[in-house]
């Protein structure tokens, strides 16, 4: 667990489209541009060893600089390894979101900026609870999406999974847009992101001419 008074107040960015981390959950990533490879050695020698993951925001036609979202989520390296033709493979641990401040472009080759944390206290608590979840309706609207998208997955592991890992989780693999997923990541709490999630899914469901409409 992380204080806030333990958390940096600038981090590395890593601006990946489509890519989702969310508190408390891992994602694997295999980094291989020589800016992130630069990235990722001045990480490893930090205290915290933490990656802000941001989404890219679409620029206006002529503007060289990257536009980001301006709420993303910090993630600590607790796995790495190289491969033989100079990659990084890593994973990261979710530990909070946060809200952009100001970008450093300074001589380094990557993207840092100044952030905080404040708005995102829950972030770095125990694990949230929706109260709400009725599970066997959400696994019945994921296992139409799922065939929809032809998706496959472990059932018997969703059926006992914690209702946060599994929201969190399929918030971070399902194939929406960049826009949804941004959506999914702002979600208040578990409960709301729930919600956007099933949204998400029955939305998609309804422009599938091979569905029936969902009762």
């Amino acid at each position: 667990m992380f204080n806030l008074t333990e958390l940096p107040p600038k981090l590395p960015i890593f601006p990946l489209d489509g890519v989702l981390l969310l508190p408390r959950t891992r994602l694997p990533l295999n980094v291989f541009e020589p800016r992130y490879l630069a990235m990722l050695d001045d990480v490893l020698k930090s205290s915290h060893r933490m990656i802000g993951m941001v989404q890219p925001r679409e620029t206006p036609k002529g503007t060289s600089e990257t536009a980001l979202q301006q709420i993303g989520c910090a993630g600590r390296v607790t796995s790495f390894s190289e491969t033989e033709d100079g990659r990084y493979l890593i994973t990261l641990s979710g530990i909070s979101r946060f809200r952009l401040r100001d970008r450093d472009d300074g001589f380094c080759p990557y993207i840092s900026a100044n952030v905080d944390w404040s708005s995102f206290t829950a972030d770095k608590g125990v694990h949230e609870l929706d109260h709400a979840f009725d599970r066997p309706k959400f696994l019945k609207t994921l296992s139409r999406f799922f065939k929809a998208a032809s998706l496959s997955t472990d059932w018997d592991s969703l059926k006992d999974a914690d209702e946060e890992l599994l929201i969190n989780s399929l918030s971070m693999l399902c194939p929406f847009e960049s826009a949804e997923k941004q959506a999914l990541l702002e979600a208040p709490n578990l409960a709301n992101r729930r919600e956007t999630l099933t949204t998400l899914m029955e939305f998609a469901l309804a422009g599938d001419p091979k569905e029936d409409p969902i009762q």
